[in-house]
């Protein structure tokens, strides 16, 4: 779904924002938390990154503008960061949880009588706007942004070429022919070709071929 709210970086209609590219939204629970902090200080250390693979990022917190435009100095300090240029992609202000219930974000099992607690989610959109990834945290847990990357890359291949990505895939590594494709399907639309992997059941379903983008 589409939203407008403020940001650290003025008004954004999400949607704008990520016109043409790919886009990672991460949600955050409250602003000056510990975790969090070394999350977004992540993100903007590993921007270049992002940029590159045509994505654009945003975090969002459920604290307003000024209370992130605040927190912003806390996580480029930690993240040993310029801390006098502004912070490098936006924080989405969410007080009341709207946006967090609109993209069910919402912690299952919270106190109903309580503030509803956002979940540490991240949400990968295609240029189509279409959801290709979600993943949920736990709070104890630190978002591990280099894998983010790794799987943007996967999508990013898989979108255009019949492949999929095996078990801890990097870029340049052999992929796998999907399962839908016919033999002679593959080896027209892979032009590096196939081989089949032997396996004791005696069936012909691993398929590896080169990474068609290396």
């Amino acid at each position: 779904p589409d939203f407008t709210a403020e940001s650290t970086h003025g008004r954004l209609r999400w949607h704008d924002y990520i016109e043409g590219a790919w886009g990672v939204l991460f949600s955050h629970p409250d602003d000056f938390t510990p975790v969090c902090t070394t999350e977004l200080g992540s993100v903007a250390q590993l921007l270049q990154s992002f940029t590159a693979r045509n994505c654009r990022v945003a975090a969002l917190s459920c604290n307003d503008t000024d209370s992130h435009v605040r927190w912003a100095q806390d996580i480029l300090h930690v993240a040993r960061l310029p801390t006098d240029r502004g912070f490098p992609y936006p924080i989405v202000a969410d007080p009341d949880r709207a946006i967090a219930r609109r993209f069910g974000m919402i912690e299952a099992g919270a106190d109903p009588a309580a503030m509803p607690v956002t979940c540490r989610a991240v949400f990968v959109f295609a240029p189509d706007k279409t959801l290709k990834l979600s993943i949920l945290y736990p709070a104890s847990t630190g978002r591990n942004f280099g894998e983010i990357l790794r799987a943007i890359d996967s999508l990013q291949l898989t979108a255009k070429h019949q492949v999929a990505t095996p078990a801890n895939w990097t870029p340049g590594k052999a992929c796998m022919v999907l399962p839908t494709l016919r033999d002679e399907e593959a080896r027209r639309l892979l032009p590096k070709g196939f081989e089949v992997e032997a396996v004791p059941s005696g069936k012909a379903y691993i398929r590896v071929t080169p990474d068609p983008a290396a």
